[in-house]
């Protein structure tokens, strides 16, 4: 290895100038606003990734870097790039001067500047003394003065610490840092040496990492400050710099040791450095672009290179990973990964990696083969083989799948379908009630129309995969379980929540509600990218779509609801800050618009993405923010990953080289009258007119030569819209009700079919598929009833639907005056007395909420009558952002008009003990019981509200909810 570092090196500086493609990248762009990726020093894919930490609270903590910060407390040896969620941040190390201070500075939680309280470890810095670059990061630390520098191999993390001061140089090594420490051991080897683990809980709920820690000079272990930090003392002289190589491991301090001998023996700083810019270049200059301006190139380089940071290696040297039984194992003919953000990354991320990283994609997809046998599940977002379940859907299944039909092979189909089978087959996550009801009904379960989309999404993959390897009978079932989007989908065209065979009203196209996951319906109303066909007919064809699409970009920017920090990137009600939204504007060619894709898509590259901190419109989100840019560039998108083909966009640059696997080179020409010139006049594929707006994945394994004439004005080419497989689909979406279920007095139902379907209703409790076609009418009730319902075309049958009634005694009647939140409507403001008492699942939709107010009922017990006691349930659940209320009130009176007050009830002190992260806190119900005398005949209880989430929260002062039920007087 000594000898091959010079090698390396000087392969690095060949490499200078055009082909050095390494300097296009900077490693600051997301770091500040929204984008959450981190600028410390990495090699492609690779383990460890040491850098900056300045912020060690709260949400901008997600990659542990903020651009604006201006102190760093140390240098930890992984970081996130581009997430949500606060974690990593392992085996922190600060070089210093002067006394040892053993507790962090790190002062506060503000989300805008951090507090530093100057008696504890950390320094400030210059921003001016920064560098990063692809595989390197530099920084002075101004209150020390060491200048810090960091390289890496693929598992060891090279500092080298510069001490400017000499006097009481010592490096701090702290293994509590950033996040709770759930176990932990250090040991001195020796005097260059020092070794130990960290078992922590944040992200991940239980992470362990084993490091060796080895450096240049001997040095002076000093434990004074307790068993899980040490400061390492050095005798040095002025000017003088300290090397450290920290290696890691997930098995064991053993296997940390050996991936330290193998990938870093020596102590060549400068080659190490070379050797990680020459393997960025490798990755890097797998996509020749020539032309554009100077923020293009570096931001497509960057998003090139923010993509190639993850999913990252998670084995040893030896082949021995930390499985998902949390036991160790051994990869054979493969490397093991972690960190996959596969809600995020399935999108364009992965499919970004079948055309530049085949050879790691098969590594992912045997990652997840691997993580099923030895876990029991596919990925939903695994982290250091922790499931975090976080995000929806079972989306490591469009993974294997693209892969597969892209001609990907190397792994076992039919234990990749038994896979993705358990994982549509699972109970949980609203999945029982997905194959129950067709789709999930709201009451089921929280995010229901979303989770019904992107379940719908991975069965029509599993139906396809198993189609492909011969397994027709699975390939009918998941076919016709694909089509769960149908029995969402109303008569405007909107993917609608329903509960109770009901659509639940009112249904707010810009309000973001637990019914969707990050996202307003507007931004979920186009995800059926698999069916486009279906979902082009049930609007009214390619004319409809084009008004629908524009009527999501024209939409105002207006967000209500709760405050949903992902739904950024705003144009309309477009997000590009979030990825449901990220296949839209690629869909005008389904309409037969493709103009309106390149002017879009064109708008789009220049608005949400920039050659600065702040340069993301949202999370990078592991690679997919930035593969979105990469396909963008290039000039197409894969708009239903699974289907090994792509729309057409507008091609940014005058050239690119895809330099792709077997040595094929694709070469994409696009010939501007001006640069700006957005409109393909014409196309053609190795000389042969090209004429539609796609392009199929083999063509471009194939390699040639894409040319695209542009111009400044709309052409009619690609006028012909865009069509799928999807259009036969023979299924009959649900019918629905309409009325009040809860009503005192009598009701009428009212019930809705889908055109040219024939409707079925009974309600004695038969089948429906007995009685007779249904008349169109009102059924008009004055009992409890269960009203079941289907409707068919032919052969072809709707699920069934139920709805249930239920009629109240007619007093006491109730007026509430607070606007309930859509989110929190149960069934009506009658669920406050319907006698059904809600429990700690706000899913079961007995729950009534109001946001950031008072909630304000009054009951009119029909008569004046003695009344001892009003209580009030009310539930807390911080997931949900609903807390408890400071206290119910109540006040009485005779008249309607001349009120009193009649007591109250606080809240008890041991229920407002809130955390500092969001989902702290224990979910529970508490009944409030205020004690009555006296005569009345109306009754106003006034629960009063936080308003806002606690302080200590890293949301605090955001709206928070309040939810109550069961309302009564006795």
């Amino acid at each position: 290895m000594l000898r091959l570092l010079p090698l390396l090196a000087a392969a690095s500086l060949a490499l200078a100038g055009p082909r050095d493609v390494a300097a296009r990248v900077n490693p600051f762009i997301g770091t500040g606003n929204l984008g959450h990726t981190h600028p410390g020093a990495t090699v492609p894919f690779g383990m460890v990734q040491p850098g900056p930490d300045t912020r060690l609270k709260g949400w901008g903590s997600c990659g542990g870097y903020v651009k604006t910060d201006r102190v760093i407390f140390g240098f930890s040896q992984t970081h996130l790039s581009g997430v949500g969620i606060p974690d990593y941040g392992d085996i922190l190390l600060l070089p210093a001067t002067g006394p040892v201070k053993w507790r962090t500075g790190y002062l506060g939680t503000s989300e805008d500047a951090p507090g530093f309280d100057g008696a504890g470890y950390g320094s400030h810095f210059d921003p001016r003394s920064e560098a990063a670059a692809p595989g390197s990061y530099a920084v002075t630390l101004t209150d020390y003065d060491v200048r810090a520098e960091l390289t890496a191999t693929r598992r060891v993390a090279f500092h080298r610490y510069t001490f400017t001061k000499a006097q009481g140089a010592h490096v701090l090594l702290d293994l509590s840092h950033h996040d709770t420490l759930l176990g932990h051991g250090l040991h001195v080897v020796d005097d260059h040496t020092i070794a130990g683990f960290r078992r922590s809980k944040a992200w991940a709920k239980d992470q362990p990492v084993f490091f060796v820690a080895t450096f240049d000079h001997p040095f002076r272990a000093d434990f004074g400050g307790g068993s899980d930090r040490v400061a390492l003392h050095f005798a040095l002289k002025a000017g003088e710099a300290v090397k450290a190589k920290v290696a890691l491991s997930a098995v064991d301090e053993a296997g940390a040791r050996r991936n330290l001998d193998a990938e870093l023996p020596g102590w060549d700083f400068e080659g190490t450095r070379a050797a990680a810019r020459a393997a960025w270049n490798r990755e890097l200059g797998k996509v020749e672009v020539a032309g554009g301006t100077r923020e293009q190139l570096t931001l497509f380089y960057t998003a090139l290179y923010h993509a190639f940071l993850q999913p990252n290696t998670f084995q040893d040297v030896d082949g021995r990973y930390l499985g998902r039984d949390l036991k160790v194992h051994r990869a054979q003919g493969w490397t093991q990964h972690t960190v996959f953000s596969l809600w995020d990354t399935y999108r364009a991320a992965h499919p970004l990696y079948t055309l530049l990283q085949p050879e790691r994609d098969l590594d992912f997809i045997r990652t997840f083969l691997a993580q099923y046998r030895d876990g029991g599940r596919l990925p939903v977002w695994e982290l250091w083989a922790n499931e975090t379940d976080c995000m929806i859907g079972y989306h490591a299944i469009p993974v294997i799948v693209d892969a597969w039909m892209k001609g990907i092979r190397g792994f076992d189909p039919e234990r990749a379908l038994e896979a993705m089978k358990h994982s549509a087959e699972e109970n949980v996550r609203g999945l029982a009630a997905y194959r129950e009801h067709g789709y999930i009904p709201a009451d089921a379960e929280p995010e229901s129309v979303s989770k019904t989309l992107e379940y719908a999404y991975d069965d029509w993959c599993i139906a396809r995969f198993a189609k492909a390897i011969g397994h027709e009978a699975d390939a009918a079932e998941y076919t016709r379980r694909a089509q769960a989007w149908q029995h969402l989908m109303d008569a405007q065209g909107f993917f609608h929540p329903r509960a109770n065979g009901m659509w639940l009203e009112p249904f707010n196209l810009n309000a973001v509600t637990f019914h969707f996951t990050e996202a307003t319906p507007w931004q979920y109303a186009f995800a059926a990218p698999q069916a486009m066909s279906a979902f082009v007919a049930r609007l009214g064809g390619p004319e409809a779509l084009d008004r629908h699409l524009d009527g999501l970009f024209a939409a105002s920017s207006a967000i209500e609801g709760w405050e949903e920090e992902d739904v950024t990137g705003l144009v309309g009600q477009y997000a590009h800050g979030n990825e449901p939204s990220h296949h839209i504007a690629y869909l005008y060619a389904f309409a037969g618009k493709p103009w309106k894709t390149q002017a879009r898509v064109r708008e789009l590259m220049a608005s949400m993405y920039a050659d600065r901190p702040d340069g993301l419109a949202g999370n990078e989100d592991c690679g997919q923010m930035s593969a979105w840019y990469v396909f963008s560039a290039l000039g197409f998108y894969p708009v239903a990953p699974g289907r090994p083909e792509y729309v057409i966009g507008s091609p940014l640059f005058p050239e690119v080289k895809l330099h792709l696997p077997g040595g094929r080179t694709f070469t994409i020409h696009a010939r501007h009258t001006d640069a700006r010139d957005p409109y393909v006049q014409s196309a053609r594929l190795n000389g042969r007119a090209w004429t539609q707006a796609r392009l199929a994945h083999a063509d471009l394994l194939r390699g040639g030569v894409l040319d695209f004439e542009m111009g400044p004005r709309p052409s009619r080419w690609g006028a012909t819209p865009l069509t799928d497989d999807s259009a036969g689909d023979p299924v009959v979406p649900a019918p629905t009700a309409a009325g009040e279920a809860l009503f005192q007095g009598r009701t009428a139902l009212t019930f809705e079919a889908a055109p040219g379907a024939v409707l079925h209703v009974t309600s004695d409790g038969s089948d429906p598929k007995a009685a007779p076609a249904w008349t169109p009418g009102a059924l008009e009730l004055d009992r409890d009833a269960t009203l079941r319902f289907r409707s068919h075309r032919g052969d072809a049958w709707s699920p069934e639907v139920q709805t249930r009634v239920q009629r109240l005694p007619d007093f006491p009647t109730l007026k509430l005056e607070s606007p309930l939140h859509p989110a929190f409507r149960a069934r009506g403001p009658l669920s406050l007395i319907d006698g059904r008492h809600g429990t700690t699942d706000f899913r079961a939709g007995d729950w009534v909420g109001v946001f950031g107010q008072d909630l304000r009922a009054t009951l009119d017990l029909g008569a004046v009558k003695e009344v001892h006691e009003a209580t009030l349930g009310c539930l807390q659940d911080p997931y949900t952002w609903t807390y408890l209320p400071e206290a119910v009130r109540v006040e009485l009176s005779e008249d309607g008009t001349t009120w009193r007050a009649a007591g109250s009830a606080d809240t008890p002190g041991e229920l407002k003990r809130y955390g500092p992260h969001l989902h702290d806190g224990k979910t529970l119900t508490h009944t409030y019981a205020v004690p009555l005398a006296g005569r009345a005949r109306y009754i106003r209880v006034v629960a009063v509200s936080l308003r806002t989430i606690p302080k200590g929260s890293w949301r605090e002062g955001s709206p928070c909810f309040l939810c109550a039920d069961e309302l009564s007087v006795h």
